[in-house]
């Protein structure tokens, strides 16, 4: 099982923090979230992790040669940023024939159960499975309405009037498919030039479990005192129990 695990941004919300580290490497409670997602990853049986670096690359190859992550990490450089999109087409050979793969964006800190979720896209059997969550304002982010069935029939990235307050929590399993929706324009993103051609392929799958967007200093301080942890095979250390904050309601 293989997983893209997106962390080219620049984190700029996150200064003067990211001055000088990765957006990836900042520490929660302590340790770096891309080892807390590795571990997540480890956990949820993902064997082959890619990860695209743009600034301070080098400080995240460091940190991995000193450390056990429990997969296999491939690090690919962008000395221009490819968009969340245009990383996942630069690398579809490296998806190989596998009938379905994992897109997770570096940003979140979360404990959601992926194997749960590989579990209920593998049932539903639709292009893509769309981890989404609640927020207060989702005129910020990629907002998807479902039917009574769960099938995503709409989905608009920061839309002025917002239809509903579910949005793309960066979680999200897909099938090769998914590639010849990417347009060949870059940088290229998923949620305003992909995800919105999905409409009527995307299942919706609810999460309930902790998930905080870790793009605002707010929002970082506070996971420092709401995070539960997880042990190093991935599962939650705590109950688990979402996070009251900006980004959930």
């Amino acid at each position: 099982m293989k997983a893209f695990l997106l962390a080219g941004g620049l984190g700029t919300r996150l200064r003067p923090l990211t001055d000088s580290l990765p957006k990836c490497l900042v520490p929660i409670r302590g340790r770096p979230l891309l080892d807390i997602w590795l571990d997540l990853c480890a956990g949820a049986g993902i064997t082959e992790v890619l990860i695209n670096l743009h600034v301070h690359a080098a400080m995240v190859e460091k940190h991995l040669e000193r450390s056990n992550t429990g997969v296999a990490v491939r690090l690919v450089h962008e000395d221009r940023l490819l968009g969340s999109a245009g990383t996942l087409a630069a690398h579809r050979d490296w998806v190989g024939g596998d009938d379905v793969f994992w897109i997770l964006y570096s940003d979140v800190l979360t404990n959601t159960n992926l194997r749960s979720m590989r579990e209920f896209h593998l049932r539903h059997d639709r292009m893509a499975t769309l981890g989404l969550y609640q927020v207060p304002d989702p005129s910020r982010c990629g907002v998807a309405i479902a039917n009574s069935d769960g099938l995503i029939v709409d989905f608009e990235e920061k839309p002025e009037r917002a239809q509903g307050n579910c949005v793309f929590s960066g979680l999200m399993m897909a099938s090769p498919a998914l590639f010849d929706f990417i347009p060949t324009c870059l940088p290229a993103d998923l949620g305003f030039h992909v995800l919105p051609q999905l409409r009527g392929n995307m299942q919706a799958y609810y999460i309930a479990d902790y998930l905080v967007d870790i793009g605002t200093m707010a929002n970082y301080e506070q996971a420092q005192t709401t995070w539960p942890g997880i042990d190093r095979r991935g599962v939650s250390v705590q109950p688990s129990r979402p996070a009251a904050s900006e980004a959930n309601l």
